[in-house]
């Protein structure tokens, strides 16, 4: 029947709808647009009272393995806004729970470890060779039909945790102020912590593949927690596996003669920004601690930016908001730099601001573009 050809067209990761903005894609590698595109971290979230309804009641996790709902989610920013790029809808803890951890969302709470890891025997608690496609198919699934129904309007977003952050979740059981769980590991069980975040490195680069396989024409790696380390530690627990992570995607993307730009967003590691800069991504994310002209000379043009307002910015008046953004624009400058907060939208900020700061970033970038 013609519904069930539809259907199996939807589910196939091959003759994707022709794109038709391909600004974020532009900027990320560098190249000149007629517009600074934008997008915001957690666009797909809980500020949009139709995501509030779209989850009323259903568990977490459970709407993560569901592909309709995550490509659901993940297209209702783009319903309300002109955003430039979409990301898919999911969790960086689905790579903990596909190494056979539980975690569960708990109200109130966040995300919970029932059963952390405490010492470096329980490594041995971990599945050592990971069958991604079997644990995360689901989200390659939800992928290939985000790509299918989001009609080419824009770039759709892959995206993991980074090895240091998931670490850093799996042995603290959920947030915290210090993580100093995780860190005591780093400081007195060095070796047994290169080896979790090297299990965790070989998931995420399998992950990363399976998203471009399915469809993602970006990929993004959160270092949420980078800011808890310092330079030295960040050097010897983070950086490396940062790099190796782009670096193993990237060349084995080139034998099937593909490019997808990479962006690492590494929150609080200001310090970093110069080794970042230097880590085979084509795009370094900024939280919102940073001055955006001194971010542009710390990295020397080697990478286009994102970022990075601050979040709470989006309190103000929408005039207030638009002359905070010109002020950002201007500071980044229009090439290689795509527009963003500094860190994930918060569920009580106004739909309405979210709109005025989208629309201020294309006007303002527009009116700068033609001046030049």
């Amino acid at each position: 029947s013609i519904l069930r050809e539809h259907m199996e067209t939807l589910t196939r990761p091959k003759d994707f709808p022709t794109l038709q903005n391909d600004t974020f894609l532009r900027a990320a590698r560098g190249e000149e647009t007629e517009h600074v595109p934008v997008w915001c971290m957690r666009q797909a979230g809980r500020y949009l009272p139709e995501f509030r309804e779209s989850r009323a009641g259903k568990d977490f996790f459970d709407t993560c393995r569901s592909p309709e709902s995550c490509c659901e989610l993940t297209l209702q920013p783009l319903r309300r806004f002109p955003f430039d790029a979409a990301i898919i809808f999911s969790d960086i803890l689905v790579v903990p729970q596909a190494m056979g951890m539980d975690v569960l969302m708990v109200a109130g709470k966040g995300p919970t470890f029932p059963d952390p890891l405490k010492e470096p025997e329980d490594l041995q608690r971990l599945r050592t060779a990971v069958d991604v496609e079997k644990e995360l198919g689901y989200v390659f699934k939800a992928i290939t039909l985000t790509r299918h129904k989001i009609e080419g309007k824009v770039p759709l977003i892959g995206f993991t945790g980074a090895p240091w952050t998931l670490m850093a979740y799996m042995i603290e059981g959920g947030g915290s102020n210090t993580y100093s769980k995780a860190k005591r590991w780093l400081y007195r069980h060095p070796e047994a912590s290169h080896m979790l975040l090297r299990m965790l490195t070989d998931v995420i680069v399998e992950y990363l593949l399976g998203q471009v396989a399915a469809g993602a024409q970006a990929l993004q790696v959160f270092d949420s927690h980078a800011g808890i380390l310092g330079p030295v530690q960040f050097k010897d627990f983070s950086l490396p596996y940062l790099r190796d992570i782009a670096r193993r995607v990237k060349d084995k993307l080139k034998e099937t003669g593909q490019d997808v730009p990479m962006i690492v967003f590494a929150k609080d590691a200001h310090y970093a920004l110069e080794d970042l800069s230097q880590s085979h991504y084509e795009v370094v994310g900024l939280d919102w601690t940073i001055d955006p002209r001194s971010a542009r000379e710390r990295t020397g043009g080697k990478v286009s930016l994102q970022g990075n307002m601050d979040p709470c910015a989006l309190y103000s008046p929408k005039d207030r908001i638009s002359e905070i953004v010109q002020k950002m624009v201007e500071g980044f400058g229009t090439r290689g730099y795509i527009a963003n907060l500094g860190h994930g939208l918060y569920p009580d900020m106004d739909p309405e601001n979210v709109g005025a700061f989208v629309e201020a970033v294309h006007q303002h970038s527009k009116l700068m573009i033609k001046q030049i």
